[in-house]
């Protein structure tokens, strides 16, 4: 499983393929502290991308990436729930 080389490229492939089966997509992150490196991976089991840092400023980006995510994940989740 190879690690995206650019936030961009794997930003956008981890949405889309969020949009395309979201009952499936999990998102997981990862910190190991004796290496410094922030991992990111999001899967629906089929597709695996993901992406790896040690750089301080992509903490945002993955942060907000993860927080734009799980909004998806609460208003597809609540939409449905209404029309019951």
């Amino acid at each position: 499983m190879p690690y995206y080389q650019t936030w961009e490229e794997f930003a956008r492939a981890a949405e889309k393929l969020y949009l395309t089966a979201p009952m499936k997509v999990r998102v997981v992150l990862k910190y190991r502290h004796c290496d410094g490196h922030l991992r990111i991976k999001v899967t629906d089991d089929a597709v695996c991308l993901q992406y790896k840092t040690d750089q301080a400023q992509d903490v945002k980006k993955i942060e907000k990436l993860h927080g734009k995510l799980m909004r998806l994940m609460v208003s597809k989740e609540s939409g449905a729930m209404e029309t019951d």
